[in-house]
């Protein structure tokens, strides 16, 4: 397996925003789904959550495709029983009125501060909607970044490598002495390595074992080990 970079060989850090930096408020979306007299908690969707995200990014397709994110989640938790369309109708109502992708994990901002202050900088490098940057905003994680590069924006995504070089170009670093950490190992791993920047995995549910690069469960977890 290789070897998480030492602080003292890189000046740049590309970092993931979903999975990584946020996540979703699913206590939000189970609210939605109680009213409906559908029983799946916060905790249940949580852990389900990874598992939907690595069977979606395997090689050779995911034969689910067609069917909602949240209720792959929610299948994933267990749930059997039919699901009628006016609830999926509420879930995404509500997600519309406010992004479900706004919940930070406890010590997030105050690791980007620190990896800040240790003289990197910082980019996010994200298969977004066009909408990376002001979700950063909201949570109030947006300072501490020099560039968002945002694949709706770009108009180009991960894993094309391109993404990383545009990141690298805007933050004035190269490769060599680059680090991307996402938790898509297809898609931000290899990703970063066709672009010739070493790679980090956040597995938070311990599902790529056979992954030959650096993994930790939270981003806290990684930004410790970074900075030692």
């Amino acid at each position: 397996m290789t070897l998480l970079p030492g602080l003292q060989s890189l000046d740049g850090l590309l970092i993931d925003i979903g999975g990584v930096l946020i996540g979703p408020d699913w206590q939000r979306v189970a609210s939605i789904l109680e009213a409906h007299h559908i029983m799946a908690s916060a905790v249940e969707l949580a852990a389900a959550e990874p598992r939907v995200k690595r069977r979606m990014e395997q090689p050779g397709g995911d034969p689910e495709t067609g069917r909602l994110y949240y209720d792959r989640v929610l299948r994933e938790a267990g749930y059997s029983m039919p699901v009628g369309a006016e609830v999926w109708k509420a879930v995404k109502a509500e997600h519309r009125r406010y992004h479900f992708w706004h919940q930070v994990p406890p010590g997030v901002p105050d690791a980007l501060a620190r990896l800040h202050a240790a003289g990197l900088r910082l980019a996010v490098v994200s298969n977004s909607t066009g909408i990376a940057r002001q979700l950063l905003e909201d949570v109030g994680l947006a300072d501490y970044f020099r560039t968002v590069v945002d694949s709706q924006v770009e108009g180009i995504e991960k894993p094309d490598p391109e993404i990383f070089r545009r990141a690298m170009t805007r933050l004035e670093v190269q490769g060599k002495r680059t680090l991307h950490v996402g938790d898509l190992y297809h898609v931000d791993v290899l990703g970063a390595r066709a672009a010739g920047v070493a790679g980090a995995l956040i597995d938070a549910g311990n599902l790529y074992e056979e992954a030959d690069c650096p993994r930790f469960r939270p981003f806290v977890e990684f930004s410790n080990e970074l900075l030692g």
